[in-house]
């Protein structure tokens, strides 16, 4: 982790323990850990900085820290990409919305995520079990560590509650027998307020703020808090649709949201470029680092698969692509607003000659979020239209993989140029030293505002809005140096907004803030709304996208991942299954 010293003695004393004796029954062969081996401060700091690596220990197929498949692609947002349907053809049937029970040998990627994540929670509680075996006297950081270690263990239930809902809660001191026998059938609230305990014990234990950036610290804690307390607000039956809106719950938003301190980049492009990591707005992230006295760095592998495919510039494999009515929700009207309900009917873009050269429709104005978000062909990518090693930077037609299946629109967020320093190629694929954000203030300021506005505060939720447009607004520099001569325009919502009309403004300015990010999905399900939305908008997009002929989104099924077989059949049937797989 960036400036979190990696004490290896440590970690060599925590991993590869051993006691030499004369009688062999004494000895403790190499690899074999137990709790009372490494019960010391030397080595419990070791084994919190191997929990905190365990949050960030994903890849390409089993992802943890980007939602790129789950939230993005399963959603309006995006499209797979690729090499047509069959490549990675796992996460087209994520797409498509069939999967089923049935396809669960086929299914390779949400089950590793499990796996992944019950590993992380693994790391935390067996540290954990360390930590409280020692006395209070001879680790004076014994407190902050184990809230540290709560924190990493709620942030991994917490997401694992968003991609598979029914999931067993894991904690320290519990022996293997007794937690083969910890169910996941659990009221849903009651399940919420397990995780929340822990972020609180987080909460009341950690100093605001750490010397170590990287670490959880109170703020981060609070943030969390914020967003957890909005997803339990919304109420759901066991067919995951929302039966009532907690307004004590939404409160608890505010009040925590309230207590989050930061503020929001200058520049809005600055939350995606190397440099400005763990700046004002970022409030917790995953963190990687390059050139570390490792062959590539603990850099980021999770979007290998996503960077623009013909061009030498960087290598495979084109996934990830915008879809068009991404790409269409950021028109703005003449007022700079959002077309709120007609944004989709046609397109931003037309393509102008046989190179897939695009122009702005007659008549359209733009919020500069878009590129920041996507790319488009004749337009600078990642603010650049060169680069200081070779090559154009422009986007262009032949970089899309598959343009006659997926269309030409890319995603520019989980770039960098190749020239960047946090940039590396192992092999064809692409990896950085970016950080990955968890929460960032924005988010907690819309968090804040769609509790306000859901509570019948209507005024102070939309200015809350405007403060994000108004940050969009001023964030065209690096777009307009770069040669993006388009116009943009963003305006300011009115007050005295009915609090309808404040909801629907809310939801499209998350979407435009965290286009192509990976909440979308999850935002969707949490407003019930994910049926009507996602089914609306497969209506419109087959018409233009033959591969989405059959996709359809069934409600009651297709809001949760189906717990993965082998961990029905490993802890013998004990394990419900979500409804409809």
């Amino acid at each position: 982790m960036k400036n979190i010293k990696t004490i290896l003695t440590g970690i060599m004393a925590a991993f590869t323990l051993f006691a030499c004796s004369e009688d062999f029954l004494e000895y403790e062969p190499e690899g074999v850990l137990s709790n009372e081996n490494v019960a010391t401060a030397e080595n419990a700091e070791a084994l919190v900085v191997a929990a905190y690596a365990g949050i960030a220990n994903d890849d390409m197929v089993g992802p943890l820290t980007s939602m790129w498949v789950y939230g993005s692609v399963r959603s309006d947002d995006a499209y797979k990409g690729g090499g047509g349907r069959g490549d990675v053809d796992v996460v087209d049937r994520y797409e498509q919305y069939n999967l089923t029970i049935a396809d669960d040998p086929l299914d390779w990627m949400a089950p590793r995520t499990w796996t992944n994540y019950y590993a992380a929670i693994s790391r935390a509680n067996f540290a954990l079990d360390v930590i409280n075996q020692i006395p209070d006297a001879d680790y004076a950081d014994k407190t902050i560590r184990q809230a540290e270690l709560r924190f990493l263990r709620a942030h991994s239930h917490f997401i694992l509650k968003l991609l598979f809902k029914k999931i067993p809660y894991i904690t320290e001191g519990l022996p293997q027998e007794e937690i083969l026998q910890i169910s996941n059938v659990i009221d849903n609230n009651e399940l919420w307020n397990k995780i929340a305990d822990d972020f609180l014990f987080a909460y009341n234990n950690l100093p605001q703020a750490q010397d170590q950036v990287g670490r959880a610290d109170r703020n981060a804690a609070a943030a969390y808090l914020a967003k957890l307390r909005l997803y339990q607000a919304y109420e759901q039956n066991d067919t995951h649709q929302v039966t009532n809106i907690n307004l004590t719950r939404l409160q608890e938003v505010v009040d925590f949201a309230d207590d989050v301190t930061g503020a929001l980049e200058s520049d809005y492009g600055h939350n995606y470029l190397d440099g400005f990591d763990n700046g004002s707005e970022s409030i917790w992230a995953a963190q990687f680092s390059i050139n570390d006295g490792t062959t590539v760095g603990r850099v980021s592998f999770v979007t290998g698969l996503n960077s623009p495919h013909g061009t030498g510039l960087y290598g495979c494999c084109g996934f990830h692509l915008a879809s068009h009515n991404m790409v269409n929700a950021f028109k703005t009207d003449a007022s700079g607003l959002p077309l709120l309900d007609t944004f989709n009917d046609s397109n931003i873009f037309d393509v102008v000659d046989g190179n897939g050269e695009t122009a702005l429709a007659p008549g359209i104005t733009l919020d500069p979020r878009i590129d920041h978000t996507v790319g488009i062909p004749g337009r600078p990518f990642k603010y650049r239209n060169t680069v200081a090693t070779s090559g154009d930077m422009i986007y262009n037609f032949s970089w899309a993989r598959d343009p006659g299946v997926y269309g030409y629109f890319g995603n520019m967020k989980e770039q960098q140029a190749p020239d960047c320093s946090c940039y590396v190629k192992e092999g064809p694929f692409v990896g950085t030293s970016k950080n990955i954000d968890f929460i960032r203030y924005a988010d907690l300021l819309l968090f804040k505002a769609e509790a306000l506005i859901q509570m019948g505060q209507v005024d102070p939720g939309v200015a809350i809005i405007n403060q994000i447009r108004t940050r969009a607004a001023a964030s065209t520099q690096m777009q307009m140096d770069a040669g993006a001569s388009d116009l943009y325009n963003v305006g300011m919502y009115p007050m005295g907004m009915s609090k309808q009309d404040a909801f629907k403004a809310l939801m499209f300015e998350r979407r435009l803030e965290f286009g192509m990010e990976g909440p979308r999905f999850f935002d969707l399900v949490r407003w019930g709304m994910a049926e009507p939305v996602l089914n609306a908008y497969l209506a419109v997009e087959r018409t233009r996208k033959d591969f989405l002929a059959n996709a359809q989104f069934t409600a009651g099924r297709d809001e949760y991942y189906p717990i993965p077989q082998r961990e029905i059949d490993f802890t013998g049937g004990l394990y419900d299954q979500n409804p409809g797989y």
